[in-house]
């Protein structure tokens, strides 16, 4: 560990409000990610609830589906029409899921130190990390690889020199992603379906690249 790593370690465990939780900042197992996915029952990070989260390990060029999380999230409100239309969760189906604080716990288990990985990971890391800072005090402190932005360096590099300049008008849309990569598609908007997926693509990204 740097001297860097070590003085962001020491300053985030004097923030963390539980100590149980000092494992979230151990170093990572090598070659060990999370690949994750939030659905949630809408599009306001402020506002919004989580409804399911769906979780797999990647150990080097391996997806240990046989090691995945799948949890459903009991809202504080409801679930909209409209939402239901998405992710095909109703309310009834998500009556009996977990209370928020207890599946951030079982989450937190299974994440670890490893880094995170995920399609605009940024999303979801935000609504986490809503729910996370009275239980932790801190955000999610791993780092996270968006899959999208691998995928775009990706096909960056098979543009000739003079397309290369400015921003490459390149299509990041999931399905696109998956099917230009070769990969089996799972029914989007299901949490451990989606990350299964950004779990494949971030596998075959970095076979392409060496990783």
């Amino acid at each position: 560990m740097s001297p860097l790593a070590r003085l962001r370690r020491a300053w985030l465990l004097r923030q963390l409000a539980d100590p149980a939780f000092a494992f979230l900042l151990d170093p990572p197992p090598p070659q060990e990610w999370v690949a994750i996915d939030c659905e949630t029952t809408g599009l306001n990070r402020r506002a919004d609830e989580i409804i399911a989260i769906g979780a797999v390990r990647i150990v080097g060029q391996r997806i240990l589906t046989s090691e995945r999380l799948e949890l459903l999230v009991r809202p504080d409100k409801g679930v909209s029409a409209d939402s239901v239309r998405i992710h095909r969760l109703r309310e009834r189906d998500v009556a009996q899921g977990l209370l928020l604080p207890d599946a951030m716990r079982q989450l937190l288990h299974f994440i670890g130190s490893r880094p995170l990985v995920g399609y605009y990971l940024e999303f979801d890391v935000a609504m986490l990390n809503r729910a996370l800072r009275p239980l932790l005090g801190i955000g999610l402190p791993q780092p996270g690889i968006e899959v999208s932005a691998l995928y775009y360096e990706h096909k960056f590099r098979q543009l000739l020199p003079y397309q290369q300049q400015g921003n490459a008008d390149i299509d990041l849309r999931f399905a696109t992603l998956m099917d230009d990569l070769g990969l089996p598609r799972r029914d989007a908007h299901d949490a451990l379906n989606d990350a299964v997926m950004a779990a494949l693509a971030f596998v075959k990204l970095r076979q392409l690249h060496g990783g």
